[in-house]
């Protein structure tokens, strides 16, 4: 009776959304049989959801195209889950690309050595006591339903039940998740209600095939995985409409995007960044936990984060990212949300199995439990010429208690060394000059600032000078993104003395004040799509899509901005592929 129940919400949900009928196949399959329904499961969808907290992807692996090993990773072991259970991780993602695997209509058959590698890997992950979540991954023919919704609805169909039929003797620590992040380029003014059809499509087709499916967690996505309150609301109305206690939501949050691919200026972990990040864990829980549906953010990190760039593994300044991964932390056991870090090799090397960045990753691990105490900046720079004064930070004690600064193991003295009054926290110059030691660019000396708990807050005593740009006459060849993303041979680099000193962004005007290149909505370009600074090379390159979007013949002005403060213009002037660079 249930199932029949069922049956008819989902024919009211697709009303109410604005759907065409769902085919017949999808709706009326055993429409009068009946099935006599297991026992309620041990741990409900809540509890189930709440003990995969943290989630680790597989990233570009099984969802690369062209096979496991495309782009990049190696194929995955058994050796892989067991480094991550023993980092700290209780559930995995694991992205699939299914197309490419799959034969023609009408039988949509999915090719049964590609079936078997993917069991394999969940029974790793299952063995080693991490619940799967497997998802499918590639949505690329999924965004034709507008226009092609009874093959579409045909191949999702008929996908899904092969899956389903596969694991449906799996138990229940394998959950499947409808399809990532939901698309429909064609028909954008009804992307909640195409959402709603394949979330519905999926959940009919799984429960249908029986065996432990009938009581095994369905995870649905807003459109695009997009946390905004209207895409919300949609899915809840869905979510309502089933009727199934099984059944977790996702949405995907890489920061706010100014900042997390470093445009418009927002280089910082300023108060727009902590506000859209609050504000987005709160509508999730608002909307679906506190109603008893659990959320999973199924990707999350920054945008901006590639360990493949050059002296710059992230878009953003170091401090200000593990700032936003700290709160990311924080706001999730607030709002009791599940996360899963996006990984495609940038955190976990995954032919050393290394973590490429320890200290970040102790971030992570330490916010499942605590907070980390915080400072304004952590780093103080000193002209190398300039004589060393006392230099101030604001302490973020985000609830904990201040309790010193550490150089290595000695403590450094309050009063002769430092100074606390409220939360300013100052160096003396006398302190300073110690640590500053000869005075040779770049990091001179790493003190500690340590919190009655979580991680150290580490602050960076460096020594620069203002960089210095030189003149150069070169070449751009206006190529697509595959063809230049080493910059190698198309980039236009300029030759750059850092002094110790890194870039913090870049604006580009025309003479007359207007703004010049891409996003021309606003004068500060983004980070490595636009501009890239190599400190090993000694260069800042321009890229053919900042050239692609530069008026033949009309300067342009650069102007540099370094966190130690300073700026440079810097003149640039396009003609054909021809450019010229003067510094003023």
């Amino acid at each position: 009776m249930k199932h029949r129940k069922r049956k008819l919400l989902i024919a009211l949900v697709a009303v109410l959304l604005g759907l065409v009928a769902i085919p017949m196949t999808a709706l009326a399959s055993n429409a009068d049989a009946e099935t006599d329904r297991k026992p309620p499961q041990a741990t409900t969808a809540m509890e189930q959801v709440a003990a995969m907290q943290p989630g680790w992807n597989v990233g570009n692996t099984l969802d690369a195209l062209g096979g496991e090993t495309a782009w990049g990773n190696p194929l995955i072991t058994e050796e892989l889950f067991q480094t991550i259970k023993a980092n700290g991780y209780n559930s995995i993602r694991l992205p699939v690309s299914w197309d490419e695997h799959t034969g023609p209509g009408p039988d949509y058959t999915i090719d049964p050595a590609w079936l078997d590698r993917v069991a394999q890997v969940v029974d790793w992950a299952i063995a080693n006591d991490l619940p799967v979540m497997v998802n499918m991954h590639d949505q690329m023919w999924t965004k034709q339903l507008p226009d092609d919704r009874e093959n579409v609805l045909a191949k999702f169909d008929s996908m899904w039940t092969q899956i389903a039929e596969r694991f449906k003797d799996y138990p229940s620590e394998l959950s499947f998740e409808s399809i990532n992040e939901p698309q429909f380029p064609t028909d954008e003014a009804n992307k909640d209600a195409h959402t709603a059809t394949l979330n519905v499509a999926f959940h009919e087709a799984v429960r249908a095939t029986g065996g432990n499916n009938e009581d095994r967690l369905l995870v649905l996505p807003t459109w695009v995985t997009n946390s905004e309150q209207p895409h919300l609301d949609a899915l809840k109305a869905t979510i309502d409409s089933l009727d199934d206690p099984m059944i977790a939501a996702t949405v995907h949050f890489y920061g706010f995007w100014p900042f997390s691919v470093n445009v418009a200026g927002v280089t910082t972990y300023d108060e727009a960044t902590q506000q859209d990040l609050e504000n987005t864990f709160q509508r999730v829980n608002d909307t679906f936990v506190d109603n008893d549906i659990p959320v999973i953010v199924g990707e999350w990190g920054v945008l901006g984060y590639d360990y493949t760039r050059p002296g710059v593994p992230q878009s953003q300044q170091y401090g200000e990212l593990l700032k936003l991964f700290e709160g990311i932390m924080f706001q999730a056991r607030e709002q009791h949300l599940t996360l899963m870090l996006w990984d495609a090799g940038s955190y976990l090397n995954r032919h050393t199995l290394e973590w490429r960045d320890p200290h970040l990753h102790s971030y992570m691990s330490t916010g499942l439990t605590t907070r980390s105490g915080t400072a304004s900046f952590d780093s103080i720079y000193l002209e190398k010429a300039g004589t060393i004064a006392d230099e101030s930070l604001t302490l973020n004690r985000n609830g904990l208690e201040f309790e010193g600064l550490w150089h290595g193991d000695t403590e450094l003295a309050e009063g002769d060394d430092y100074t606390v009054e409220g939360d300013t926290l100052t160096l003396t110059a006398a302190a300073l000059t110690r640590l500053a030691g000869d005075r040779a660019y770049g990091v001179n000396s790493t003190i500690e600032a340590r919190f009655s708990d979580g991680v150290p807050w580490r602050i960076h005593v460096i020594t620069y000078d203002t960089p210095q740009i030189s003149d150069l006459t070169g070449t751009t060849d206006r190529v697509p993104w595959s063809q230049w993303e080493d910059c190698n041979s198309s980039c236009f680099a300029i030759p750059t003395e850092f002094n110790g000193d890194e870039l913090s962004t870049m604006e580009a005007k025309y003479a007359d004040g207007t703004n010049a290149g891409p996003h021309t909505w606003t004068a500060f370009k983004e980070f490595w799509w636009t501009y890239r600074p190599d400190y090993d090379a000694g260069t800042i390159s321009l890229t053919p899509d900042f050239f692609n979007e530069v008026r033949d013949d009309e300067p342009v002005t650069l102007t540099f901005h370094f966190w130690g403060g300073g700026t440079i213009d810097y003149t640039i002037t396009k003609t054909g592929t021809t450019v010229t660079g003067t510094s003023a």
